[in-house]
């Protein structure tokens, strides 16, 4: 008998929004998270804005207690802790329940980089010769696995507790694997997700290559373009999505909330070959991607109703649309909605596939598209592929019941997901 998986919890920081509520409402409004930021312009960045979840201290200690925040140095490890802690208690559990191993229950939270902030912080400290000042949590603060780590041991999951990393499309992948490991009758619950920090650190090296957007320091709320004629490269941003998935059986033998179904997907690379390289995609092995999670789900092209696409402001958001148009089959007026988180959030980087699925679901759950901002001049070449009408730039009340969720990251790698409204 066939698995079926579907969403019972989300947990979001987002520059937009921290919490589900927050959040929410944020994206329907179009509520913009981007904000200029002195310490880049002092350093010398060219694009001096970026998107930066607001979490006060006191929240902070709400999840992770003064021994955990002891020489704690990492934005990822918090956002992704944050964002998981919240994703389980709302799938209807209680911190209290933690204290038993839970086997049944993992974790696949991803991430690109961890620790940069409090590695630099003990490079300085062994250069100065006082390595014995480290302390005991410098190692898991720093490893890739961090957050997963940390997510682990405050939950008490005793199934699979692992870091995926495949750049942007981290997030997305995370949750595949999380679900092809309930579908494959490892487990019953995954919680999935993925974490980006905020530092300068990761930051620096895209500005150095020239691709973040350099045009709007003075107006940073409009910097995020996707899909727009004047987009001048991505914005920065941060943050942490996660999703609990969980078998349809256990779901409802503890009557959960159900927020949607996840139908397939698929995951490839396009290997560098063809067009694609460490920076850019094989167009043919992205319209592959998108095709095989449609057969992976068993769901004609026809039912998509929406696409929440990667989408990044930069100059292959008309290659990405061409990409969509093809493998679906559906151009001009057939062509589903579709809208970009990125121009709200900026790209969340390796946390973009995770908030973005967690915005996809939403939409499901409460039957809306969500806004392109800073759209209102969209790119003439997407114009000769698709209706001007398919780019919403005010939210959409709209029956929703297919919804799907692609990325697409350096290296040439991608991830496509089918969501479902749920039905019995």
């Amino acid at each position: 008998m066939s698995v079926r998986v579907v969403i019972t919890g989300l947990g979001v920081v987002a520059p937009n929004g921290v919490g589900l509520e927050e959040f929410t409402k944020a994206i329907k409004v179009g509520t913009s998270g981007v904000t200029f930021h002195q310490h880049l312009k002092d350093k010398g960045f060219s694009c001096c804005i970026g998107g930066v979840p607001s979490i006060s201290q006191e929240k902070i200690h709400q999840y992770l207690s003064s021994l955990q925040l002891r020489g704690f140095n990492s934005t990822s490890i918090l956002y992704g802790c944050i964002a998981g802690i919240d994703a389980w208690k709302d799938a209807g559990f209680s911190m209290e329940e933690q204290s038993n191993l839970d086997y049944d229950t993992g974790i696949i939270f991803g991430t690109g980089t961890s620790g940069i902030e409090k590695f630099r912080e003990a490079i300085y400290k062994i250069d100065d010769q006082k390595v014995r000042r480290l302390g005991s949590t410098t190692v898991v603060q720093t490893m890739a696995s961090g957050i997963s780590a940390y997510l682990g041991g405050i939950l008490g999951f005793g199934n699979q507790v692992t870091t995926n990393s495949s750049a942007c499309t981290t997030g997305t992948e995370a949750l595949l694997m999380g679900f092809e490991r309930i579908k494959n009758g490892k487990s019953k619950r995954m919680l999935v997700g993925s974490s980006s920090d905020s530092s300068l650190y990761t930051w620096g090296g895209f500005d150095a290559m020239r691709v973040m957007s350099y045009k709007h320091n003075e107006s940073p709320e409009k910097g995020s373009r996707p899909m727009s004629e004047t987009a001048s490269g991505f914005v920065p941003g941060s943050g942490s999505g996660a999703l609990v998935l969980e078998s349809l059986e256990s779901a409802l033998e503890r009557k959960a909330v159900i927020y949607a179904e996840v139908l397939g997907g698929n995951i490839n690379s396009g290997g560098q070959r063809n067009g694609g390289t460490l920076t850019a995609p094989n167009a043919e092995a992205v319209q592959k991607c998108i095709t095989d999670a449609l057969k992976d789900a068993q769901i004609n092209s026809s039912e998509i109703d929406a696409i929440n696409g990667h989408l990044t402001a930069t100059a292959k958001d008309t290659l990405e649309i061409e990409n969509w148009v093809k493998a679906l089959q559906r151009k001009e007026g057939e062509f589903p909605y579709i809208n970009s988180l990125k121009s709200m959030v900026g790209h969340c980087l390796a946390a973009a596939g995770s908030i973005e699925c967690v915005a996809s679901v939403l939409q499901i759950k409460e039957q809306f598209v969500f806004p392109n901002i800073n759209c209102e001049d969209i790119h003439p070449e997407i114009l000769k592929l698709i209706s001007e009408e398919k780019i919403p730039r005010k939210m959409i009340q709209k029956e929703i019941n297919n919804i799907v969720k692609a990325s697409f990251g350096f290296g040439d790698v991608n991830a496509c997901v089918i969501f479902k409204k749920y039905i019995k």
